[in-house]
């Protein structure tokens, strides 16, 4: 639908405005893609940091709110967006935008691709089941990872041949100045003796910080001169604090909120630590590992084919605070072990997990998608 018939408009349609990993791939994608071959262009169902930073990306970003499936005024308002734009493929994340997008695509015969990234909204609902087996029918699926995959096509029923999967990606963050990340601990009052050990996440129950939180007091038993910083936020947060006060722990344990700078608190690691239920691909696992840090993850979806147990990290059984304590208190007493898993960790992510592979890669997608119109 392009009126330049050599470069492609590309829609990103997404169910969430974020923050969050999917959200991130969202954000990078758009604004990665080859501007001689592709255009992006950003819609939402409602607004929010994803809107936010598209948009300040110089990335045209459209907010059309929408009441569900059935919402025939979103689906007009969407499909004249689609004209007026010249959209000539549809990228959509997530389960409400990837069904009400295919519905769309396939009145306008646009080709579509279906990105899933994780399994929390898949519950037991027949509906849904049955929605995604018709979106495999009438839009090319993307699964995060191989784990993701397994998930889908035992549990929605989906034929494997119908999923492809195409691995997330992260730039190699910045090296921040060492004043900078100085600055940094100033500011959170750690004290410079201190190891640090930190997660990146929302503070949502999936991300199991509770057990992170749970294993602090057997750490600070071996290194008490530790200190835990958690960076995100969400609607747990009330409840994680007052976890931390019930165990002594204020002193040690600091709650930074939503923060723009990660790469200064990456750099300020010694250790990072992602004690989550359930994963997708993580994106918060890949930016440590490609900041050069030792990852302790649970064994939980992508979380194996990112961290090689052993090689580049610990991989622990989920709920297992015990577990957490252990491979923590092993790499604070090793640190050579800690930067040898660090470094593997680095050359590993830069080699299979880098941002420019995950865009060559949807980009390879979207050209065969135009091709075959499918």
């Amino acid at each position: 639908m392009s009126k330049n018939n050599s470069i492609k408009t590309i829609l990103f349609l997404s169910t969430s405005s974020g923050p969050g990993g999917a959200e991130q791939v969202i954000s990078n994608l758009a604004s990665s893609m080859d501007p001689a071959k592709y255009r992006g262009v950003l819609c939402v169902f409602r607004p929010g940091w994803l809107q936010e930073r598209t948009h300040s990306r110089g990335i045209p970003t459209y907010v059309i709110p929408t009441q569900g499936m059935t919402d025939w005024r979103w689906a007009r308002r969407f499909r004249d967006l689609l004209i007026d734009e010249h959209v000539d493929l549809i990228h959509a994340h997530e389960f409400d935008a990837n069904v009400q997008g295919t519905a769309v695509a396939a009145y306008l015969g646009i080709p579509l691709v279906a990105t899933v990234h994780g399994k929390h909204y898949f519950g037991e609902k027949l509906r849904r089941r049955l929605a995604y087996r018709w979106v495999s029918h009438r839009a090319t699926m993307v699964a995060v990872s191989e784990d993701l995959k397994r998930f889908i096509v035992e549990n929605v029923g989906i034929v494997s041949t119908r999923i492809t999967v195409l691995y997330n990606g992260v730039n190699v963050p910045p090296t921040p100045d060492p004043a900078e990340v100085e600055a940094c601990r100033r500011e959170m009052n750690l004290p410079e003796s201190d190891r640090v050990i930190g997660v990146v996440g929302n503070l949502y129950p999936v991300k199991g910080h509770q057990y992170l939180i749970d294993a602090i007091p057997a750490v600070l038993e071996t290194y008490p001169d530790t200190s835990f910083v958690f960076a995100g936020r969400g609607h747990l947060e009330s409840d994680l604090k007052q976890q931390v006060s019930r165990l002594g722990l204020d002193k040690r344990v600091h709650f930074l909120g939503l923060r723009q700078d990660i790469p200064r608190i990456l750099a300020l690691l010694d250790v990072f630590v992602l004690p989550s239920l359930s994963e997708g691909l993580s994106m918060a696992i890949l930016e440590a590992m490609m900041a050069g840090k030792p990852v302790i993850a649970t064994r939980v979806g992508g979380n194996p084919e990112i961290v090689i147990d052993g090689e580049t990290g610990f991989l622990v059984p989920p709920k297992e605070s015990h577990a957490l304590a252990e491979s923590l208190i092993t790499l604070l007493k090793d640190r050579h072990l800690a930067a040898e898993f660090g470094e593997q960790g680095k050359r590993r992510a830069q080699r299979q997990f880098s941002l420019q592979t995950m865009v060559n890669a949807y980009q390879s997608l979207y050209a065969e998608c135009l091709r075959t119109g499918s």
